[in-house]
């Protein structure tokens, strides 16, 4: 497989996935004030099991850290499993969920 490539398309309020220029998946979310709250994640059928979802929740979740500013909300089952799994992103979990 090649490369996923994440990006946030913030006119669409979701970070995407691309493999080779192709949407492989997204993961929605909305923002408020100190708070990114990740509302649902889905990888297309013809990238499941490729590591999309896993690169996904990394980029995304990445690119909360670096700007600095919110912490997430995990309300979509997949995210909130990837920092279950990943210990090192619940730092950046609200501490009220």
């Amino acid at each position: 497989m090649s490369d996923v490539q994440v990006t946030d398309n913030p006119g669409e309020s979701r970070f995407e996935a691309h493999v080779d220029g192709e949407l492989a998946g997204f993961a929605v979310y909305t923002t408020a004030d100190d708070l990114v709250t990740f509302t649902h994640t889905e990888v297309f059928d013809a990238f499941e099991g490729q590591g999309v979802g896993s690169a996904l929740a990394r980029g995304a979740l990445d690119a909360v850290r670096a700007d600095g500013t919110r912490k997430v909300l995990p309300r979509c089952s997949f995210i909130r499993g990837w920092i279950e799994k990943h210990p090192d992103y619940q730092d950046l979990v609200d501490p009220t969920f």
